[in-house]
């Protein structure tokens, strides 16, 4: 057989492979590097940690805390089916990336079924009540909003440690106690031995993952005006399920840069959110082609990144506990103010990390 022929057979049975497998021949490239990148900004952010230089641990802590970020919007993608053609497939994935940004205490299966629900019942729908349990406990709320004023995520803290210890804390979950421990046992058993031994480095890992904390909550906290509702373990019927027109009226884009676009990547373009929710089936890297298409990047449809800033500023401590009064902003008003950067408050500790 000519060497022409082998060629022509080994790239013909390359391709038949990828289009067997992947969802999208585009995505071995686009999640391959995805995936290529968090893999390697991890390991270099890890050993970098170790490092006696000062500015190689300040490019580390960054490096490692964006690496666990792309991982978590990795398996956003992963729960919308993305990547792969066979759900099994992308459940292979999403489990192993949970590893990377610390969210295998719970089950990967817990975290799409939540986000799922998310996005057929037009809600967001938890079990833990936050605002009802500040409430019954006032001194946490104000070491919370004390901690949140020097840009400690506590909210998101609070709501990552129910996270370690889901099956114990979550009725529903109790059969999950014996993974849920095994992985305790394992990532716990790590970060004593690494806190004993480099304690510097246990610091700085702590350090890396809040810094994850802050930028998925700040894309996630003004994209949506949704109330919340305790129903993740009921049936209920949801007031808006199936209303997409109401779905894009109280659902908001917060891209990095529509001037520069390819700057969205730096969170694998989540902030086009509005499309998004148009089509959940669209990849990442589609979507800001989608966005044009719908709006003709448009800016007045978009909430301005300076104005995402202020708003991430000085609404800090005000989002830990924030019932919505009736005047509060909705739909188009929510947008229109929000774009001047003062206000509203945007909501918080939303991640889909967080299945519950």
């Amino acid at each position: 057989m000519s060497s022409f022929g082998g060629r022509w057979i080994r790239e013909y049975a390359s391709t038949t492979m990828i289009s067997t497998v992947l969802k999208e021949p585009e995505g071995l490239r686009n999640y391959g590097v995805a995936f290529l990148y968090v893999v390697g900004a991890y390991m270099f952010g890890v050993v970098g940690l170790f490092s006696s230089f000062w500015a190689v641990n300040l490019v580390a802590t960054f490096l490692l805390a964006h690496a666990m970020t792309i991982a978590a919007y990795l398996i956003h993608e992963c729960g919308h089916n993305l990547v792969f053609k066979r759900q099994r497939d992308n459940t292979r994935l999403g489990r192993v990336l949970s590893w990377f940004c610390g969210a295998a205490y719970g089950t990967y299966e817990d975290m799409r079924y939540k986000h799922f629900r998310h996005h057929v019942d037009n809600d967001d729908v938890v079990w833990f009540e936050y605002d009802e349990w500040f409430e019954k406990h006032p001194v946490i709320l104000r070491v919370t909003r004390l901690l949140e004023w020097f840009y400690i995520p506590a909210h998101d803290l609070i709501m990552h440690f129910i996270m370690v210890f889901t099956s114990f804390i979550i009725p529903e979950r109790r059969d999950q106690r014996a993974r849920n421990v095994t992985v305790i046992l394992i990532r716990g058993g790590v970060f004593v031995t690494v806190a004993v031994m480099f304690p510097k480095v246990a610091i700085l890992y702590a350090v890396a993952y809040m810094l994850m904390m802050h930028i998925l909550r700040f894309m996630d906290a003004l994209q949506h005006d949704y109330p919340y509702h305790a129903t993740l373990f009921e049936r209920a019927k949801a007031p808006h399920k199936g209303d997409s027109e109401w779905e894009q009226e109280h659902t908001f884009s917060v891209p990095l840069s529509l001037k520069y676009p390819r700057l969205n990547l730096v969170t694998l373009n989540f902030g086009y959110h509005n499309a998004h929710h148009h089509d959940m089936n669209v990849p990442f890297y589609r979507l800001p082609n989608l966005h044009e298409e719908l709006t003709q990047n448009d800016p007045a449809r978009v909430i301005p990144f300076v104005s995402q800033l202020k708003l991430y500023h000085r609404n800090r401590v005000m989002r830990v506990s924030n019932p919505q009064p009736i005047d509060y902003p909705k739909g188009d008003d929510y947008l229109r103010t929000a774009r001047t950067g003062q206000g509203p408050v945007g909501g918080n500790a939303a991640s889909f990390l967080t299945s519950f």
